[in-house]
């Protein structure tokens, strides 16, 4: 087994930039929820797609399409960071190259696919030891239960969350319970889908205050290369968002939220470009005039380089404009 070796930047400027915030129930789900167009619905491609149609993305999957292409394809700022992956191993750090601050975290993980059992566990230069256990598919089918707990051993801190997910046709839901002192606080989130409409749901509950934390709700509707999202947080967080991949080298997307009782509107635009098998070019613009560029160059297979800029538009001639540069390897 060959590790994975990357070298990449973190992106930290995407808070110039709208993106909804979603938050979920820690579930995971690498299905994509699509829509076959056309065909007759016959043949092994059709039974795939169907397949594919059937079970919807988690709730903090939704909109997952346009947030990327806000946020993939830029280099960060004053960060650089490594990270060594691999199916059983992997470790990473960072720097700030302003401060010089340093930090990494080191991760094993162990499978018992005869049973379903995953055994995950970590430490990071905080001193945070934090083992992950999950079992899939064993009680019953689509079924995920885990329990992460936490340690610190400088404070004694302890934390322990358990998790369930549930996912089948049509249906995508998750709760997880974190352990307090004070009292447990419940996550939970579904989401439904059917012939590409989605609408998902999504409540945290504080059982020590004994009222609701949380209280989410969207709606999202995708037929071929066409996304819609939009979601509701709390009453008071309104935003949206479209994806359209225009063809097959042209993807575009468009955010926008806001706040009740706010006149401060959140607008984004953003679109990549692929140039060619080995090159893209991404760019991005909100209502603040904040204008991202990102160029991302395979120089070889498995050696990505990554170039960005951020570009404050109403103060060109005053400077603070940013830079950054990133590498992924890739053995």
């Amino acid at each position: 087994m060959h590790p994975d070796v990357k070298v990449f930047s973190v992106e930290e400027n995407i808070s110039h930039f709208v993106t909804p915030h979603v938050t979920g129930a820690a579930v995971s789900d690498e299905s994509i929820f699509s829509v076959c167009v056309g065909g007759s619905g016959e043949g092994e491609h059709a039974r795939g797609c169907h397949a594919n149609m059937a079970v919807p993305p988690a709730y903090a999957d939704l909109g997952k399409s346009a947030k990327d292409i806000f946020s993939k394809g830029y280099a960060s700022f004053h960060f650089l960071c490594f990270s060594l992956v691999s199916q059983e191993f992997s470790t990473g750090g960072s720097s700030n190259t302003d401060t010089g601050k340093a930090a990494g975290n080191l991760e094993t993980k162990y499978k018992v696919k005869d049973l379903g059992l995953t055994l995950n566990q970590k430490w990071n230069t905080d001193n945070v030891l934090t083992n992950e256990v999950t079992l899939e598919d064993q009680l019953a089918s689509g079924l995920k239960l885990g329990l992460d707990t936490s340690f610190v051993p400088n404070t004694g801190k302890k934390s322990a969350k358990l998790k369930a997910g549930y996912k089948r046709d049509f249906m995508n839901v998750g709760c997880d319970i974190d352990f307090d002192l004070a009292g447990p606080t419940i996550h939970a989130a579904a989401v439904l889908g059917y012939e590409g409409w989605l609408a998902g749901y999504q409540m945290a509950f504080d059982t020590a205050k004994s009222k609701l934390a949380q209280n989410n709700f969207a709606l999202g509707y995708k037929a071929g290369d066409f996304q819609l999202h939009t979601n509701v947080n709390d009453g008071t967080e309104f935003g949206g968002s479209i994806y359209q991949r225009v063809n097959g080298q042209l993807e575009t997307a468009v955010n926008l939220s806001w706040t009740a009782g706010s006149n401060n509107t959140r607008f984004g635009i953003a679109a990549k470009y692929q140039l060619d098998k080995d090159s893209s070019v991404s760019a991005k613009v909100n209502n603040a005039s904040l204008v991202g560029v990102g160029y991302t160059q395979s120089l070889r297979p498995g050696v990505k380089l990554t170039l960005s800029a951020l570009i404050d538009a109403k103060n060109f001639n005053t400077g603070g404009h940013k830079v950054g540069m990133g590498f992924e390897l890739e053995v």
